[in-house]
């Protein structure tokens, strides 16, 4: 033995204190991890065949195929102004006409979005404005309220449909009430002024898209309800 007393081999110096025997353990500090909030949605028919996904706390980036160019265009309006990833494959009976095909998208987007939603603890459930693009202006207000209904106030001009295949303008109502109704959205779509039916239907897709972002935003933890869920 060493004339300091340890034996060769063993340091000399302290132990760490979390490794002293007796010695209390500090505390870990841990980041809470959010849920992620995402849905995927496989609906199939005999006359549609749809995949959609859905990331709430995305970019705005999308991938999206129907079949229906000027729908595209609405669905990316839908994910680069809420903020989410959203991407959508559908093949549909195109060549009877849109309808189905327009009808099951929208239906399939809601329920990714009701899902996605979860409990809706935190998020700030309720939101509303006013969308202008150029002579259109339309006013949009909805309610994660877990009840559907939906109060469509947009009288559109004559207009031949739009796109090929073929979109025809009454389909925007079908379409926004379809969505709204499956994520059990209260909302409120009422047209200020509009004279270019594009418009009108585009200023309605970027309004709903802005107010969703707004609504499903966290912002407390509790969910934002007297009666203690949606």
């Amino acid at each position: 033995m060493s004339s300091s007393g340890h034996s060769p081999g063993f340091s000399t110096g302290c132990a760490p204190e979390a490794a002293r025997i007796g010695a209390p353990k500090r505390p870990v500090n841990r980041k809470t991890v959010p849920m992620a909030r995402t849905a995927t949605v496989t609906r199939t028919t005999k006359e549609t065949s749809i995949e959609v996904r859905l990331d709430l706390d995305g970019s705005g980036a999308s991938h999206i195929s129907t079949g229906i160019p000027f729908y595209d265009h609405m669905l990316e309006q839908l994910a680069r102004h809420g903020g989410f990833d959203l991407e959508i494959a559908a093949t549909g009976d195109l060549h009877i006409d849109t309808h189905h095909t327009v009808e099951d998208v929208a239906l399939a987007v809601g329920e990714a979005l009701r899902t996605a939603l979860g409990d809706k603890a935190g998020v700030r459930r309720f939101a509303s404005g006013l969308y202008p693009l150029d002579e259109a202006l339309v006013e949009v207000a909805l309610d994660l309220s877990g009840r559907p209904h939906v109060e469509w106030n947009v009288p559109m001009p004559e207009c031949l449909p739009l796109g090929t295949p073929p979109f025809d303008p009454s389909l925007a109502e079908h379409a926004v009430s379809s969505l709204a109704t499956n994520a059990q959205i209260t909302l409120h779509v009422n047209l200020k002024s509009g004279r270019n039916v594009h418009h009108i239907i585009e200023a309605t897709f970027k309004g709903l898209a802005r107010c969703l972002r707004d609504a499903v935003r966290v912002e407390s933890t509790g969910v934002p309800s007297t009666k203690g869920t949606l």
